[in-house]
């Protein structure tokens, strides 16, 4: 389990240096106004999610997120981003190629030698950041952080948070839950499904993600002892006692019932930043396999890119 644990650490390192690369890259990022389509798949397309809410959000466009796969090519965007580790994988470089000519692309990388770099108008490289786990941990992250800091926020607290989260004692023993659903809310969606994704991938448990405000129409039926409810962001109003009626725990940064160092840090402050709280849920997602007897650096069925024949 060497990769993973050390990728997962080395995180707090990587967001910093993508703020310190995002300025020279600026000019091949999204500009202020135009209207941008950001892709990937599996956890790029969870990243391209978070930050094409941040995005908007943010005031600097229209912004929209999809699989690789499912884009829609008669609608015209500005800019596409394209979020690739590997830059090997088959749904990416088949968009790049269709669109080459009609949108203008950039690509966000870990392999700078990848098919990905010719395929595409621009690239981004982040080698540094670039991993040996199957399991995607701080490639993706670090893209994300990249964006954030093109979008001209400061990641120095960013980064602060991230280096309690990866330390920090887990907010609940893993051995004791049967069951885990992540939920969101805006941006954070997005972390949300990609931290479901790690639990499913690292460990093969049932693993669960929703947008906060749908959770009560539906999914909040499974929840029951021994089950966990783990919210990153905002949450909204009488969620946690909603759980609590169920009997499952629930997790979230400024709930009084996570008695960690990330709490106590946090205490008085400004909340801890989502991305800081999925770290906590990679690591949650690796002890989860620990104690299945599984490998998270060698998981069921997985390989590091998905290359179709």
């Amino acid at each position: 389990m060497a990769y993973v644990h050390a990728e997962i650490a080395s995180q707090p390192d990587c967001w910093r240096e993508a703020a310190r690369l995002a300025p020279t890259v600026a000019e091949r990022l999204p500009r202020p106004g135009e209207r941008v389509a950001v892709v990937g798949c599996g956890t790029s397309w969870f990243m391209a999610m978070a930050y094409a809410g941040l995005r908007e959000a943010a005031g600097h466009g229209e912004t929209d997120a999809f699989q690789a796969s499912e884009f829609p090519t008669g609608r015209h965007y500005d800019r596409l981003i394209a979020i690739t580790r590997s830059g090997t994988t088959t749904e990416v470089l088949d968009l790049l190629a269709a669109l080459r000519g009609r949108i203008p692309t950039t690509v966000l990388v870990g392999d700078p030698d990848s098919a990905a770099v010719a395929s595409a108008d621009a690239t981004v490289a982040l080698p540094f950041a670039d991993e040996r786990s199957v399991v995607q941990t701080r490639f993706a992250t670090t893209a994300l952080a990249l964006l954030r800091a093109h979008l001209g926020e400061d990641l120095s607290r960013l980064a602060a948070d991230a280096e309690v989260a990866v330390r920090a004692p887990l907010p609940i023993d893993p051995a004791g839950i049967e069951q885990v659903t992540f939920l969101g809310r805006g941006w954070t969606v997005g972390l949300a499904q990609e931290a479901a994704l790690k639990c499913r991938e690292a460990a093969t448990f049932w693993a669960e993600a929703y947008p906060a405000m749908d959770y009560r129409h539906g999914p909040i039926s499974v929840a029951a002892p021994g089950r966990l409810v783990w919210a990153l962001g905002e949450i909204p109003d009488g969620l946690p006692e909603d759980v609590a009626a169920t009997g499952a725990a629930f997790v979230h940064s400024r709930t009084h019932g996570w008695r960690t160092v990330l709490t106590s840090w946090a205490a008085g402050r400004n909340p801890v930043d989502p991305m800081a709280d999925l770290i906590l849920a990679q690591r949650f997602a690796v002890a989860l396999a620990t104690t299945r007897g599984l490998d998270p650096d060698a998981p069921r069925h997985l390989t590091r890119s998905v290359v179709l024949a």
